[in-house]
């Protein structure tokens, strides 16, 4: 691994941009607030911003990347994009005092590729068609346990050229192995959701095998990593959403040997807003109380529809977070949301994609959730996330995220 004098002297620069910002008294504040709201004392809603359109929103040619050596190049992303996001839109994002690097880990995966149908390599694709991979019973078969190995050598050079660029400028940290517990957004690439539809409905005994199999597998992943003591600890993230808390990571944990236990995992069942909740409930439930059972907290939901089967989903265990989507009825929501939950609310990103951006329909937006948090004394955080243009006006984003820091300042829950 070599890295040039030049991209040195970059990765330096951007690192001490960032720990000046990461070791102010704004950033301990913003941690200490996400702190309140996880340990559920709550003193304001919290927001962050996240999953943007990057291509829309250099101003200056900061983000241009130029550091040649290609997992520090990746460093530099995360550095740029990060400074970027504090400068423009911080929201109450909080950096974490060091710098995180990617541990590099192998993994053979489940065995199973997407195939995807109709695809014509000379056109822009905006939708897929998938090949339903699982005809039979037996087809569940065709999904494997993964099998994961660390790669010591090449941590050791990762480090040595991590300490030699950020010594006396920042300390570092590994940022460990973050899963996607949500078993049904995978499942959908290797069926087709129009597939998954169909046989949840005509062959149920198909689906519960798929389950049964992927669900196996998955544990054994989760065994592996715990043995191996790989677990994210360090990003304070999960799902756009910041984990600050008391509770994890848990009481005698080894920082230099995490598990899943001491971490978060997130997941969700997209499919299931088009099915009803007896389905829900008969074709996720039995699976996730499994999986859950291994991680100290869940962020559970993206931007499925929820309100209508809040009951079922608190049926699972170790849920701390449950998404609002733009789909759900937010009123309701608040209404019958257990309050040992956090309402994580998505706010419509549509408002950054029209042909003007009108900040009086922004406020009055944030305004209603946070009055349907406020009236049921719920804790509230605003994830704005799934960004897919502002018109490449990149103002839109600096305004919506000094509009949210502006109503939730004002809101006394």
């Amino acid at each position: 691994m070599i890295i040039s004098s030049k991209d040195c002297e970059t990765l330096r620069s951007l690192a001490a941009r960032y720990m000046e910002y990461a070791l102010s008294d704004k950033n301990t504040e913003k941690r200490n607030l996400w702190y309140a709201l996880n340990n559920m004392h709550m003193q304001k809603p919290m927001i962050t911003i996240d999953q943007m359109p990057w291509h829309e929103l250099d101003v200056d040619g900061f983000l241009v990347c130029t550091v040649e050596e290609p997992y520090f190049r990746g460093i530099e992303w995360m550095l740029r994009t990060e400074i970027y996001k504090w400068e423009h839109l911080p929201a109450d994002m909080v950096l974490n005092p060091y710098i995180l690097l990617p541990r590099p880990v192998s993994n053979t995966g489940f065995g199973m590729t997407t195939r995807r149908l109709d695809h014509d390599a000379g056109s822009s694709i905006l939708c897929h068609l998938f090949e339903d991979q699982f005809e039979e019973i037996e087809d569940a078969a065709k999904i494997q346990t993964p099998v994961l190995t660390m790669q010591p050598d090449r941590e050791e050079e990762i480090l040595t050229a991590a300490h030699a660029v950020f010594d006396g400028i920042a300390p570092v940290q590994w940022s460990g192995i973050m899963l996607h517990s949500g078993l049904w957004d995978q499942i959908t690439f290797w069926k087709g959701v129009e597939n998954c539809y169909i046989d949840l409905l005509d062959r149920p005994e198909l689906i519960h095998a798929i389950l049964d199999r992927y669900t196996n597998a998955f544990i054994s992943q989760i065994e592996q990593i715990n043995r191996l003591g790989i677990y994210d600890i360090n990003s304070n993230l999960c799902h756009c959403s910041h984990t600050f808390s008391d509770r994890l990571p848990a009481a005698g944990c080894n920082p230099d040997h995490p598990t899943t236990y001491d971490g978060w995992t997130f997941s969700m069942a997209q499919l299931f807003s088009s099915v009803s909740p007896a389905i829900n409930e008969e074709f996720e439930v039995p699976y996730m109380t499994k999986i859950f059972s291994y991680f100290g907290s869940v962020y559970y939901g993206c931007c499925e529809r929820l309100d209508d089967r809040l009951d079922i989903i608190d049926r699972m265990p170790n849920i701390r977070k449950i998404s609002c989507s733009p789909w759900s009825d937010r009123e309701h929501f608040a209404a019958v949301l257990p309050k040992k939950y956090i309402m994580s609310n998505k706010p419509n990103p549509s408002y950054l994609a029209d042909f003007t951006f009108d900040e009086e329909v922004v406020r009055k937006d944030l305004r209603r959730t946070i009055a349907a948090a406020k009236a049921h004394g719920l804790g509230l955080e605003l994830l704005l996330k799934d960004i897919s243009t502002v018109r490449n006006d990149p103002a839109r984003l600096w305004r919506w995220s000094a509009i949210a820091e502006e109503e939730t300042m004002n809101a006394v829950l």
